[in-house]
């Protein structure tokens, strides 16, 4: 509504009355004058100087949410699920096992340290979209080279605002995951966008094949010295440990490399035969996405390694070798994502703060004797990792590489380091 301009203005001061002081001052008087201009008269007012909502996020229960995008454009189909982690963004986009995901983040505002080069998990993003309640518009972080909306959308990848992530986050905590189709295609109907949900599913898909490598390669990168946080204790052998990529992270192989092991990364498929060949000191099984009963290969090749060589599994490994034991595992309502999960280690009795991000566990009532669970987690007593002492087996559900989260687990990676080292004295 057009508003005339107004004045207004101190004219007679003497009609303002001053509580009478014994050090009285001069009263200085100035003429405010304010104005308001028509709407009319401001040029492009008339359109909005604001982004709005552009893109929709339908999930498989029928409801619709309306936000805005950011990143790529078009439309994609995938997993919905929660991170509770607080920072770390940058590392979980990059973090293979989100393949066939979008990840919403609970943290409501993300964007603010932009992103940079340094702390990517793997080369490229493999996850479907990202779910946040609040962009930055602005980065402020002395390591940051890009935004994290061009971030994103140099990856073709799809990201929306402004939308009620808390109210997601209790659908998804009361129903289960969710699958829902991201799109800002306005040729699209709602219709139509939810017969893809419902006509896609993430269980029993292979999704290691995708973010596997294709030859094996040296890995010789050690945790940045400025970032090392657990150098004591080292004595300097070196141990050749071969790691199997299902989806692995970089910080994963760093602090093997760290704690002194040659590495050689093998794809998925790689044969079990030809890693025998090698003679390894140990064989790590490393994380990675999706269902592992959707990849009884890789079960195949973790049964025939078994008892021939020490061997750590992480979280997709932890899984797999579940499997390869006789035991069973199963889809979680919703899984667990973020860097804040309490594990209490059974042996030590310590409670370890931890980063996770898994959507199946093993079930260790389907265990065969002689395995031992080692640790639980404390939020719904799920299985967080095993040993089996007779055939040198360790494994944890969850990440102690703390890339993002925690340093609480670091150890694991030392006990793996005196497993080979026992097993190569005791040969």
């Amino acid at each position: 509504m057009a508003t005339a301009a107004f004045n207004l203005a101190l004219i007679n001061p003497s009609t303002f009355i001053l509580p009478k002081s014994p050090n009285p001052t001069k009263l200085r008087v100035r003429t405010l004058r304010c104005s308001s201009a028509t709407a009319n008269a401001v040029p492009g007012l008339s359109e909005r100087p604001w982004k709005t909502s552009d893109a929709r996020l339908v999930l498989e229960d029928g409801s619709i949410w309306r936000a805005k995008s950011f990143g790529a454009s078009g439309t994609q189909v995938g997993e919905v699920v929660f991170n509770t982690s607080l920072t770390g963004y940058q590392e979980i986009l990059t973090d293979p096992s989100y393949a066939g995901q979008f990840v919403l983040m609970t943290n409501p505002h993300i964007g603010n340290t932009g992103v940079n080069f340094d702390d990517e998990e793997s080369n490229q993003c493999f996850l479907g979209g990202l779910v946040i309640r609040s962009i930055s518009i602005s980065t402020s972080n002395w390591r940051c080279a890009e935004t994290l909306g061009d971030y994103l959308a140099e990856r073709n990848i799809m990201g929306i605002y402004d939308v009620d992530t808390r109210a997601i986050t209790r659908r998804l905590r009361q129903d289960g995951s969710l699958v829902g189709v991201l799109s800002t295609e306005e040729s699209k109907t709602d219709e139509e966008l939810l017969e893809m949900s419902r006509s896609w599913d993430i269980v029993g898909v292979d999704l290691i094949s995708g973010v596997s490598c294709k030859e094996p390669y040296e890995w010789v990168d050690k945790t940045n010295s400025e970032w090392e946080f657990n150098y004591s204790g080292r004595d300097g052998e070196a141990f050749h440990v071969v790691a199997y990529d299902f989806g692995i992270k970089h910080n994963i192989l760093r602090r093997l490399a760290s704690h002194g092991c040659k590495i050689t990364v093998v794809p998925s498929t790689w044969p079990a035969s030809e890693i025998l060949k090698r003679k390894p000191d140990g064989v790590l099984f490393s994380n990675g996405p999706g269902d592992p009963s959707a990849v009884p290969y890789a079960v195949e090749t973790v049964k025939e390694i078994l008892g021939k060589v020490p061997v750590f599994g992480i979280c997709m490994g932890h899984q797999l070798l579940g499997q390869a034991l006789g035991g069973k595992t199963f889809k979680m309502k919703f899984g667990h994502h973020g860097g804040n999960h309490p594990v209490r280690n059974l042996r030590s009795g310590h409670v370890e703060i931890s980063a996770q991000n898994h959507n199946y566990a093993v079930d260790p009532a389907s265990l065969p004797e002689g395995v031992e669970v080692t640790h639980v987690n404390l939020n719904d007593g799920s299985c967080a990792g095993l040993a089996y002492p007779a055939q040198n087996i360790m494994s944890l559900q969850y990440h102690p590489e703390a890339s993002p989260g925690p340093r609480d687990s670091d150890y694991a990676f030392g006990e793996f380091i005196k497993l080979m080292k026992k097993v190569k004295v005791n040969a």
